[in-house]
């Protein structure tokens, strides 16, 4: 099912019902600021396993998730003053940042170095998603795994569609996926050169 959502002012009334989707267990397409992501609430175990099943994809390679806000992210990492003035300087942006998780994050989304993979996408319907349904959101490309992301919501619901109980659509998006970077012990590592200039990284 696909639902239309304004990108410039999204309706509460559409964004409820998508969240009422993720609450019931409910495997999601929706845009971000770089490409479509397919996600599902961070705490329901039985639809995350549906993401992994649907990718394709190494269990052992857990996901990102998106977070509401900076103070969101400090419930499940661990934010040191050096990681927090970075974050804050760079997100909401095309970014994923990997830091140290804290014990409220659950374990299937940990590295087995304990770490976890955040974003804050600049983007007003995936931004109001997570508000709304009040915790993090999975987030990974919407695509399976080797293959190429999918922009166009309506090939994402030709594709992937009888995988997902709805698709949200915010247009067709022509970015790449975040870049992914570590700060680890603050130390700044590119994991993955993505979206967004990264030519910062050399000042840190």
């Amino acid at each position: 099912m696909i639902v239309n959502i304004n990108s410039t002012n999204p309706q509460m009334r559409f964004i409820r019902k998508v969240v009422e989707c993720l609450r019931e267990g409910g495997v999601v397409a929706y845009p971000t600021d770089t490409v479509y992501g397919i996600g599902c609430d961070i705490f329901n175990q039985k639809a995350l396993k549906r993401i992994y099943q649907l990718k394709q994809r190494d269990p052992r390679k857990p996901f990102s998730f998106i977070c509401s806000d900076i103070s969101d992210i400090t419930q499940y990492a661990q934010v040191s003053n050096f990681a927090f003035k970075i974050i804050k300087r760079h997100l909401p942006g095309p970014y994923t940042f990997v830091l140290e998780a804290t014990r409220v994050a659950p374990s299937l989304l940990m590295t087995r170095q304990h770490t976890v993979g955040i974003r804050i996408p600049d983007n007003a319907i995936c931004n109001m998603i997570v508000r709304e349904l009040g915790h993090p959101l999975v987030t990974t490309s919407a695509h399976i795994s080797g293959e190429d992301s999918l922009s166009d919501p309506q090939e994402i619901e030709r594709v992937l569609g009888k995988q997902l109980d709805m698709v949200v659509d915010g247009g067709v998006l022509r970015g790449e996926p975040s870049s992914v970077i570590s700060l680890v012990g603050d130390q700044v590592e590119v994991l993955r050169e993505g979206g967004g200039d990264i030519s910062w990284i050399e000042m840190e």
